[in-house]
């Protein structure tokens, strides 16, 4: 095993389990309608990219003939999906959240109704994280040349997935980016439903 693949795995099974783990150490002081959007992102993360990616239902390559054998035993792509949908879940949409709430000054109204300057903090944060993941945790399995399924929330599939850009030899594509940039306004507006649920 490389240093490269055990920090892989490190960061799936610490970004896919430390959420949960914080949320029952504080469940006390955490807002009613957190598991609820937990749960959500969970479900469309799911079903709206990564069990497509990691399968390649649609015109794509598994993940298990894209990444290396270490980490095709260490992250069997059975549960492959699981931990990438636990890590959107907690450590993306959660995290999103909380860094918007932190920035608007723990204003509690942001997420009662729609904030541009809210969501743009949310939409910068899913991007940037999407690409870190690309570019420096899972280069070789998403690069230029690797094939990844269509995907509810990366509608243009193969069909039309140009390069956006390169960084020391790493490609960001653009049927990656895809989920996120659709992914950032659906849950925030899922997030002002439950909260306004919530306290009505």
């Amino acid at each position: 095993m490389s240093l490269e693949e055990l920090r892989v795995i490190t960061i799936v099974y610490v970004s896919a389990l430390a959420p949960l783990i914080i949320y029952f150490y504080k469940k006390d002081s955490i807002p009613l309608w957190v598991p609820s959007i937990y749960l959500g992102s969970f479900l469309i993360c799911s079903l709206s990219w990564e069990l497509w990616f990691t399968y390649g239902w649609i015109d794509g390559d598994p993940v298990n003939v894209r990444r290396s054998e270490v980490l095709n035993t260490w992250i069997p792509m059975h549960l492959n999906w699981l931990l990438n949908s636990l890590a959107d879940a907690g450590t993306i949409s959660m995290g999103g959240l909380w860094l918007m709430w932190k920035f608007s000054k723990q204003n509690i109204q942001v997420f009662e109704q729609w904030n541009w300057g809210a969501f743009s903090i949310l939409l910068i944060w899913c991007i940037t994280q999407n690409l870190f993941v690309e570019l420096f945790l899972y280069h070789d399995q998403l690069s230029e040349g690797k094939s990844l399924s269509w995907a509810p929330l990366a509608p243009t599939g193969q069909f039309f997935n140009p390069l956006l850009f390169e960084f020391n030899g790493r490609s960001v594509m653009f049927q990656t980016q895809l989920p996120w940039l659709i992914m950032a306004p659906i849950l925030y507006k899922l997030t002002i439903l439950l909260a306004r649920r919530t306290v009505s």
